[in-house]
């Protein structure tokens, strides 16, 4: 035990970090005995608001509006979640644990002894929106594909591969490989959640402080905890950077003026750059769709819509399908009932419609975006080939 527990003196209170590790049963057992023999005034639990409610309302799916996630632009990160989820889901079934017990040890022993609990995590959405600030548009592809395929490229996780997520917590589990691709990502994921963790920490209430932590941010939390940290800094959403949103509008006014232009001096060769537009654009969604396993009518959906959403940098082909798909395969009660079930394996998370319209948005959409750099790379190369370059 002692090898996991560090004793901090700060501010006049004493603080206790529990090391724990996310994916052991015996961490569980360290953290009720830590704090049934400390009795502290507070205990402080890595966990945001979001994750704590998904713990006490273990059906909270049965309530999503799949219409509602897609209007408001958040099927990615829900899809995101749901991934991460069914790797938690995996590694439980496989070895008999709880991913992140001892949080659940910690909530229940905070209760019996009296003892204040504070969610001490950063809010899991700003983590991800710092995240995805940190990423272009090759690395956001990157990112989804390696989350969505990667975490389910095999059904079971090897001895040495669960001993190392003993030392990290889940999104650094998930995560470990983009965060070698993209060092920039460990600030973020890592850096900024110590000195968060580290701030909620040491202003709990009282002047004995248990804090139950994945074993990976206790060397990072002794380091800032003496230091001061601007919460709401630290909550902050990175500003949107106006260069996309140049982008996203100059490349449909520079697409649209190029084909107008070689209409006007060869109607033929500007009938062929629409239709190299048309059929790189929609035919890479559709391809999106399908890979998904889209209804037919998603797929088309997504292949007629995809020309002109690629033309307007505030719509997304991967809307139309998904709401096409929504619509025709409804989700039903059934499905948002045994969601968390099905995301344990492959074979259901492409099952359950409720994953199945996720996966129709996102991967339209991926593939949409790169359909429709290629078509407008060969508009400017016909325009160019019609002026006789």
């Amino acid at each position: 035990m002692e090898e996991t527990i560090t004793r901090l003196q700060v501010d006049g209170k004493e603080i206790i970090l529990i090391g724990a590790a996310h994916v052991s049963k015996a961490s569980a057992a360290e953290v009720k005995e830590v704090i049934e023999i400390e009795r502290p005034d507070s205990v402080c639990i890595e966990l945001d608001s979001q994750r704590f409610q998904s713990i006490q309302q273990g059906d909270k799916w049965k309530n999503m509006d799949i219409f509602k996630v897609i209007r408001e632009k958040k099927a990615t990160m829900l899809l995101m979640n749901l991934a991460i989820s069914s790797f938690q889901n995996r590694m439980a079934k496989q070895f008999d644990v709880t991913p992140g017990q001892e949080q659940i040890q910690g909530i229940s022993s905070a209760e019996e002894i009296g003892a204040e609990l504070i969610l001490a995590d950063r809010d899991i959405q700003v983590t991800f929106a710092r995240i995805w600030g940190n990423l272009g548009f090759w690395g956001k592809s990157q990112l989804l594909a390696g989350v969505i395929f990667g975490i389910f490229e095999k059904d079971t996780i090897t001895e040495e591969e669960m001993e190392k997520m003993k030392q990290q917590d889940t999104l650094q589990a998930v995560l470990a490989e983009f965060t070698e691709s993209f060092p920039r990502l460990k600030t973020p994921l890592i850096d900024e959640r110590d000195q968060y963790l580290a701030q909620k920490i040491k202003t709990a209430p009282g002047e004995k402080v248990v804090a139950v932590l994945g074993a990976a941010h206790v060397p990072g939390i002794t380091r800032e905890i003496y230091r001061d940290h601007d919460l709401e800094k630290l909550s902050e959403r990175p500003p949107k950077s106006i260069v996309p949103t140049i982008l996203g509008w100059a490349l449909p006014i520079l697409i649209i003026a190029l084909i107008i232009a070689t209409f006007f001096i060869n109607p033929e060769a500007g009938a062929n750059q629409a239709t190299s537009w048309i059929l790189w654009t929609g035919s890479m969604a559709a391809i999106g769709a399908a890979v998904a396993f889209g209804h037919p009518l998603a797929i088309a959906s997504a292949f007629v819509a995809a020309p002109i959403t690629a033309l307007h940098p505030i719509l997304a082909s991967g809307w139309v399908s998904g709401l096409v798909q929504a619509f025709v395969r409804k989700p039903t009660v059934a499905d948002f009932e045994t969601l968390s079930e099905d995301v344990f394996t492959v074979k259901g998370f492409w099952h359950n419609k409720v994953t199945r319209v996720l996966l129709v948005v996102v991967l339209t959409n991926i593939f949409g975006s790169i359909g429709t750099f290629i078509g407008g790379a060969d508009v400017i190369r016909l325009f160019l080939k019609n002026l006789g370059f």
